[in-house]
């Protein structure tokens, strides 16, 4: 059992220490996953502090079919495609608004993502379809495992690794357009 189940089943055993622990080892993360499908850090804040709301007051069951990571993406998952179907026609911001939302939005970045390497490939990643986005984003920098990629983005085994495989050749391309080879792709 992963310390996020353990640090859960105390939580659901009365010790608040246990969801303290969750939110401080899965926040972060939660979030810049978040973040590419509504593309906007501050939603992704909140969707995250959505996703916890739900565990506190609803306290679903962890079921131990997947890391406790993986179950609690999945949720923030729903979360988000809820949250876009309900704002599918959202308002337009002012390019001032939307110009703070990208300095935070760095900001967040360079103190998750500090090698200079992992930027550029962030930034790159920005340009690929959402579905891309996501599975590289849970692959390489969550470092899930395709069969814990596939139960978050609800699909088989066999089509993340297409997808994958579409989305490191997609991201390749980007980074040869901005004059950037990476070898470990």
């Amino acid at each position: 059992m992963d310390s996020g189940a353990d640090s859960y089943n105390h939580f659901l055993n009365g010790d608040e220490d246990g969801f303290v622990e969750i939110i401080k080892n899965y926040k972060d993360g939660l979030i810049f996953y978040l973040n590419g499908f509504v593309c906007n850090i501050h939603t992704a804040e909140e969707l995250a502090e959505d996703t916890f709301v739900k565990i506190i007051t609803k306290k679903p069951k962890f079921k131990g079919k997947s890391s406790f990571k993986t179950w609690l993406y999945a949720i923030g998952r729903n979360i988000a495609l809820n949250y876009k179907k309900k704002n599918a026609k959202m308002f337009e911001s002012s390019i001032d608004e939307y110009s703070e939302l990208i300095c935070d939005e760095e900001n967040l970045e360079h103190a998750y993502i500090c090698e200079e390497r992992k930027i550029i490939i962030h930034r790159a990643m920005k340009n690929l379809k959402e579905e891309y986005h996501q599975i590289l984003w849970l692959i390489y920098f969550e470092d899930l495992s395709n069969k814990e990629a596939a139960i978050v983005m609800n699909k088989s085994v066999h089509n993340i690794e297409t997808l994958v495989y579409r989305a490191r050749k997609s991201l390749k391309a980007e980074l040869k357009k901005e004059g950037f080879t990476y070898e470990e792709l």
